[in-house]
């Protein structure tokens, strides 16, 4: 399985990214990275994440941003990637309030280079990431593929839709076979600073409150980063297949009626109270949180919870690490990386 194939990862120095490029590595993959190791977080994390990869020989880092003109073009005419992991993103609902343009420029420009690169050089599979945010204003629960998803609260979640519409045009006019994975609140070691996670160790470590949006009333489907890499790992060699008529498409499959393209859930579909992880950290640590309780933010949704059935249908598996597992693996790392 994986010998010798080629993965292009984008945003391959990103905490998602870092895990998938270590998996792919591990699996026999020869892996190229690209990252353009922005300042969004502290970029030194991003840093240390490539150092990791790069001790392996098959693992070559090119550090630039997606969206520089040309740049990927020139990456699938030398490299014709087998498969192609896109992760690279401006990430996190409340930054896209402040800094739209940067999401205009990763996502859908970015992702508009990589669709142009893919339809001259066309892959075997094409899995790009999307977002439960994708889901918006749906109240029903849990949410499903086959939903309408047509009202995103955020711009991040309306860049992230609009990418999953225009790599449907392609995977239409190209025959490039994509699968589009949504995924839901992802945690872990190595991961992002910007997260809740990562924010409330920090604080009670330090010995300060911690700000609990809409009164700590959120439920959130928490998915350990390995996880999701594993769903993503045996997504890969599961490309869809443009159908031949409705018979084609199963009872609950997001299957396009014209294209190799479909949109899957990545979600542990548990959803947790924010204030059960919030005791979980507290466990790890030893240290009671002090709360400050605050209001929504604007663009949040109190809920995400996903069907994973048509994962479990693909793939044969669902992620299930525990909320309090997976909090553990993470102040243990945290500890350690910050010497605390």
């Amino acid at each position: 399985m994986g010998e010798s194939r080629t993965a292009l990862v984008t945003g391959s120095a990103g905490f998602i990214g870092y895990f998938t490029c270590r998996r792919l590595l591990a699996d026999g993959f020869r892996v190229i990275g690209v990252d353009s190791l922005s300042d969004y977080y502290d970029p030194e994390l991003k840093r240390r994440r490539q150092a990791g990869l790069l001790q392996n020989a098959g693992f070559v880092a090119i550090n630039e941003p997606i969206e520089t003109p040309g740049l990927l073009a020139r990456l699938f005419a030398d490299e014709q990637p087998d498969i192609v992991v896109h992760l690279a993103a401006q990430a996190g609902v409340r930054h896209s309030i402040e800094h739209p343009r940067s999401y205009l420029e990763s996502n859908l420009v970015g992702t508009f280079e990589l669709l142009e690169a893919a339809r001259a050089y066309p892959p075997q599979h094409m899995l790009l990431a999307s977002t439960s945010s994708a889901y918006g204003a749906n109240t029903e629960m849990p949410y499903r593929e086959t939903m309408k998803a047509d009202h995103p609260l955020s711009f991040y979640a309306a860049t992230k839709k609009a990418t999953e519409a225009m790599a449907h045009s392609y995977a239409h006019l190209f025959d490039l076979p994509v699968t589009m994975f949504r995924f839901f609140t992802v945690y872990g070691p190595w991961g992002r600073p910007d997260m809740a996670l990562f924010k409330f160790t920090r604080a009670m470590l330090e010995g300060g409150p911690i700000d609990v949006y809409n009164h700590g009333e959120m439920m959130r489907d928490f998915t350990y980063v390995e996880d999701l890499v594993e769903a993503v790992r045996r997504l890969i060699d599961a490309p869809p297949v443009r159908p031949q008529g409705p018979q084609d498409i199963a009872e609950g499959d997001s299957l396009s009626p014209v294209a190799p393209w479909r949109v899957v859930n990545i979600g542990n579909s548990q959803p947790v109270q924010l204030g059960d992880m919030i005791g979980a950290i507290e466990d790890a640590l030893g240290i009671k949180a002090k709360r400050n309780l605050m209001p929504m933010q604007p663009g949040d949704v109190p809920a995400t919870w996903a069907d994973a059935e048509l994962l479990r249908t693909l793939t044969g598996y669902v992620p299930q690490t525990d909320i309090r597992e997976g909090v553990q693996r993470f102040v243990a790392w945290y500890r350690d990386y910050y010497a605390v």
